[in-house]
């Protein structure tokens, strides 16, 4: 049997390879668009939304304490069950990475709390579903849809403000407005999704008795938000290209409205403490743009398939998380 400072250790190191994965996983969703217009390079666009993304996991921790205390009763879960709901967190966002299917590491993670609660108390109960449907459910079908219209708007309103000026100097200017765009991006992706590992690494603290309520520490606010920067340097090549050109054409107008767009819907969930997914909304402000031109622009295919993958994230990671448990309970 484990002690509880080596589950403790076990599920922080866990919780930050989760953080790792989602850095370049999720963040590269935050920086296709620069990268595909070529406003950055992506050493640059890595380099400024590492830096945004680590300013943005100080701005609050409200979504941190709906992940980790708000979704399952947090006083039935042992230690070794939060480890095993990461683990196939982990697990499901390293085959959509593999696929290049820009999946939800948000819902990942939700869907393992779920499933791994309730296989693990053998009640629904241990779920607050009120909480779970008004934080993450609602949200996983008003994002998309605000996203969407974000794009579509923003992107017709400056169709119309822009139509006296030359292409050259729309595109030049709209190449720098797009880097403000993408910092807005990374540090509102910081501010939302670094905080799910937070509400993980606390919701451990406070199982193990390390802490005596559910306060994120400053310790851990810094250690996400590092390993999320560190993961953004790692990967993604697959999602920005699916991301940046897979669903639509993007110039840098393009890029700045699909950007600014999502980081507005972001901001706003933020406001509710909902774990949103930038992945959701990204893809669908980028979907909106391009259908601001003509409906046929977006490769509806690709966003079938991105939409698919999105159904299914919550019940197959709930479903693996349990069967994790179910695996791990003989050895505790």
């Amino acid at each position: 049997m484990l002690s509880t400072m080596t589950i403790t250790v076990l599920i922080v190191i866990t919780v930050l390879a989760f953080d790792f994965i989602n850095g370049f996983h999720d963040t590269a969703v935050a920086v296709a668009t620069s990268i595909t217009t070529r406003a950055l390079t992506p050493k640059a666009a890595i380099i400024l939304c590492a830096i945004f993304n680590f300013m943005g996991a100080f701005s609050g921790t409200a979504v941190a304490k709906t992940v980790g205390a708000n979704i399952v009763d947090q006083s039935n879960i042992k230690q070794w069950v939060i480890l095993g709901m990461l683990i196939s967190a982990i697990i499901w966002n390293l085959i959509t990475w593999y696929f290049g299917i820009p999946s939800s590491s948000s819902h990942a993670l939700i869907g393992a709390l779920v499933g791994g609660g309730i296989a693990y108390t053998g009640s629904f109960n241990v779920v607050n579903w009120y909480n779970l449907f008004n934080s993450v459910i609602m949200w996983i079908f008003i994002a998309p849809v605000i996203g969407f219209a974000a794009g579509y708007i923003l992107m017709i309103a400056l169709n119309w403000i822009l139509k006296p000026f030359k292409i050259q100097f729309i595109n030049k200017l709209f190449l720098k407005l797009q880097v403000v765009a993408g910092a807005f991006m990374a540090f509102e992706h910081g501010g939302n999704d670094a905080q799910k590992s937070m509400g993980m690494i606390t919701m451990a603290l406070l199982s193990g008795g390390f802490i005596s309520s559910f306060n994120v520490p400053t310790w851990v606010i810094i250690a996400c938000a590092l390993a999320m920067a560190l993961g953004t340097a790692a990967g993604g090549k697959k999602i920005i290209k699916t991301m940046g050109s897979g669903m639509a054409k993007l110039t840098p107008v393009n890029g700045f409205t699909a950007q600014t767009g999502g980081a507005a819907v972001i901001f706003l969930a933020t406001l509710f403490h909902a774990p949103v997914s930038t992945t959701h909304i990204i893809s669908t402000t980028v979907m909106g743009v391009g259908a601001s031109k003509r409906i046929k622009s977006v490769k509806w295919g690709v966003a079938q398939n991105i939409v698919w993958a999105w159904i299914l994230t919550i019940p197959i990671t709930a479903v693996l998380s349990a069967i994790i448990i179910y695996m791990m309970k003989p050895f505790m």
